[in-house]
């Protein structure tokens, strides 16, 4: 009796042994084939896959280092205009400076310069107000137009390995001629045209939707920006 239950046991053993190599030899070929799959397009194809790829780590890295670097860059105080207002009325020019440099935003630096022009024509104000806010947008937009190259050069890239590919496959079958092609050869030319386009098109979908989103962001900054410059110009016109 113990020797069958020993002998079931073994079996049991022996079949989860032999399940568990079948599974990590399937995950294995798995994994390799994706890789060769990719990588499967021959020294130039290769090239270009691997070209993609480093667009690809640039077009996400660029994406959520300006994103992250627009939110905290617009963040800023509801309550900052009508402060300034409450401290203008009552003719506290110097608190209402002290309270700009303090806040430190573009908002409050822009109105800062106003600020410190106040006394000069409108017209010298409004010019250095201008130029305060120009000078913040272009921070924001900083290296944004990275992606609207990369959102291009993309599947542009790809196009050229879809090319390259193609004659790849153009020429293998040119020099077979009469004899039998050479599936593995041919193969490699459709891969190539294949995965380089497919590659190349993440990038550029990938690089688009994040520039627009990004720019979009700008914008409506731009126009919250232009909103306090009217509230600020508003409040020098009102009469004393």
């Amino acid at each position: 009796m113990s020797y069958l239950l020993q002998t079931n046991v073994a079996a049991v053993a022996d079949t989860l042994s032999n399940a568990a190599a079948t599974t990590e030899q399937v995950v294995t070929k798995s994994e390799t084939s994706l890789f060769s799959i990719i990588f499967s397009g021959g020294i130039i194809g290769q090239t270009i896959m691997v070209i993609i790829f480093i667009m690809l780590f640039f077009t996400i890295y660029m994406y959520l280092e300006r994103l992250f670097a627009i939110r905290n860059f617009t963040k800023s105080d509801d309550n900052f205009m009508s402060q300034i207002k409450l401290l203008l009325s009552q003719g506290k020019v110097d608190n209402a400076r002290m309270l700009c440099q303090s806040a430190n935003t573009p908002a409050a630096r822009m109105i800062g310069k106003g600020i410190s022009r106040i006394g000069k024509p409108i017209d010298d104000i409004n010019m250095a107000m201008e130029n305060a806010g120009k000078q913040e947008i272009y921070k924001l937009e900083k290296n944004v137009n990275v992606l609207a190259t990369l959102s291009g050069a993309g599947p542009m890239t790809g196009f050229l390995g879809t090319v390259v590919g193609m004659v790849m496959s153009f020429r293998e079958m040119a020099e077979a001629q009469n004899s039998r092609i050479d599936l593995s050869m041919l193969s490699e030319g459709v891969y190539t045209a294949m995965m380089t386009t497919v590659f190349g098109l993440i990038v550029g979908i990938i690089a688009y939707v994040g520039y627009n989103q990004l720019v979009g962001r700008i914008d409506r900054f731009s126009q919250k920006l232009e909103s306090d410059a009217s509230e600020f110009f508003d409040l020098l016109n009102e009469p004393a």
